[in-house]
């Protein structure tokens, strides 16, 4: 179907105004926050209905035409990138929190909604949504339910998964289905786990229920500072090994300390090579015994100092440095590549180590500022787009990081996803089989292969080619599944 084709018939049902086809409107949705990648798509289209939405999926099931559904556009793996032949559908319309229910502690909302608003919008009722990205102040819900999103929280209160209760998806030929339930459990398989974090592969979420959690008694935040990166990535171990989960354990190394002090003068001490964010909440008693066991494991850590917030003023300030880090980092250098690997927690000093030693090998700087608690890493890898070879050599320097983090047993991804930007690095990750696997759910779910095509999972071939995956006999081992 030809672009003045498509046009007539998505204005059927979509109003003129909703459907962008100039260079000049579709310029905002090119590329995501991972900026390195652009690419204008055919038609941007913008519903503020369901069934508006269904008929896009319908309309692009008959036509085989790709199909990107995209959100706030704050996303750090290019999972939004357009597809130059295809419609990328923006979610913008659907920002209304629809219902609070807080007899059950939950919220229905349109995947539009940022996920500070959630928040904002029951603390009156003394709730809140627990997982909070470091973007949640732009970020939507329907990206983080894509995504599978965590954030600075995420080690007591859990992902994305572990927050939300229901989905409402629209397939890729167009049937709307509810997914998961308002209680707290529904029969069946999981679908509801497979749907968070599919990257969009799989559906178009387009509403989604959300679990509230009571506002804590009493929160804390402890900042610890070390002479030596090690010390800091030992004392997060000794952390949780003392049976302490913190509600928040955060580290942030020396490039990121100074860069984030500088925007936001939080306190930090500069002469640091390392700060950990530790932060405790519940009941008052629970919060003194935890605060006390946590002094007791740092004054054995070997730090240059450490302080309790006095006030909710500086706890607020103490973790204002550490979600602004990135735009911080944004400051000091013309572009930075940020990666997002998650490692067992006993290898942090050594990872820590090893990033070290990459950025003297590639001559890059690299601030790390990461979810110490979980091991969700997010080296911010410094270049200059404008001189020729950088790019590439922070890409490469990307993807060393995230082989080590698979060879120390832990994953290319903690909460950014996969999208394009790691999409070589599942083959490092997956084998043939438990990547044909992948390619048969995608295909149980879109057979025709239509929705956000070329993300997240790597063809066969595109492995075998990458020299990354047995090949048998010259042969792919599932050739049939190549297309997606």
């Amino acid at each position: 179907m030809k672009k003045v084709q498509l046009i007539a018939a998505l204005q059927a049902f979509l109003p003129e105004a909703a459907i962008l086809s100039s260079k000049e409107s579709q310029i905002p949705f090119e590329c995501d926050a991972l900026s390195a990648y652009r690419q204008l798509p055919l038609l941007t289209v913008l519903p503020d209905t369901i069934e508006q939405i269904q008929a896009i999926c319908k309309l692009c099931h008959q036509q085989q035409i790709p199909l990107v559904a995209r959100g706030a556009g704050t996303g750090l793996s290019g999972g939004a990138l357009p597809h130059e032949q295809g419609i990328l559908l923006s979610l913008a319309k659907f920002n209304q929190i629809l219902s609070i229910d807080t007899a059950n502690r939950s919220a229905r909302v349109q995947p539009g909604v940022l996920n500070l608003a959630i928040s904002e919008a029951v603390a009156q009722y003394g709730l809140y949504y627990a997982p909070d990205p470091s973007s949640q102040i732009a970020c939507t819900i329907g990206g983080n339910v894509a995504e599978n999103s965590g954030g600075v929280h995420c080690l007591k209160y859990g992902l994305t998964v572990h927050n939300i209760l229901q989905l409402k998806v629209v397939t890729a030929d167009g049937e709307l289905l509810t997914i998961g339930s308002q209680a707290f459990d529904s029969a069946g398989f999981d679908l509801l786990a497979l749907m968070t974090g599919s990257e969009g592969l799989l559906g178009i979420i387009v509403e989604v229920t959300v679990k509230l959690l009571p506002n804590p008694e009493r929160t804390q935040v402890i900042l610890a500072a070390f002479d030596d990166v090690a010390k800091a990535g030992r004392a997060v171990a000794d952390i949780i090994a003392a049976g302490i989960i913190p509600a928040g354990l955060e580290m942030m190394d020396k490039l990121a300390i100074q860069a984030a002090e500088a925007f936001v003068h939080a306190g930090y001490p500069l002469e640091a090579e390392a700060i950990l964010l530790c932060e405790i909440d519940g009941n008052n008693e629970e919060v003194s015994e935890h605060i006390m066991q946590v002094h007791q494991v740092l004054e054995n850590s070997d730090p240059i100092s450490f302080a309790t917030a006095q006030s909710e003023q500086q706890r607020k300030l103490f973790w204002a440095g550490r979600k602004a880090a990135f735009p911080a980092v944004g400051r000091i250098s013309p572009d930075y590549y940020c990666m997002d690997g998650t490692i067992p927690k006993e290898h942090l000093a050594s990872v820590l180590q090893e990033i070290q030693r990459l950025s003297k090998q590639y001559e890059l700087p690299v601030a790390n500022v990461f979810h110490a608690g979980d091991g969700n890493l997010h080296p911010l890898i410094l270049y200059d787009a404008n001189k020729p070879g950088e790019l590439v050599k922070a890409e490469n320097f990307g993807a060393d990081i995230l082989k080590l983090c698979v060879q120390v047993g832990g994953s290319i991804t903690g909460e950014h996803g996969v999208g394009i930007e790691k999409i070589d690095q599942m083959c490092t990750q997956f084998a043939a089989d438990e990547l044909a696997q992948f390619h048969s759910v995608k295909a149980a779910f879109d057979p025709q292969g239509i929705l956000n095509p070329g993300k997240a999972v790597p063809t066969l071939h595109r492995c075998a080619e990458l020299g990354a995956m047995h090949v048998h006999h010259g042969k792919l081992p599932h050739p049939e599944l190549e297309r997606f």
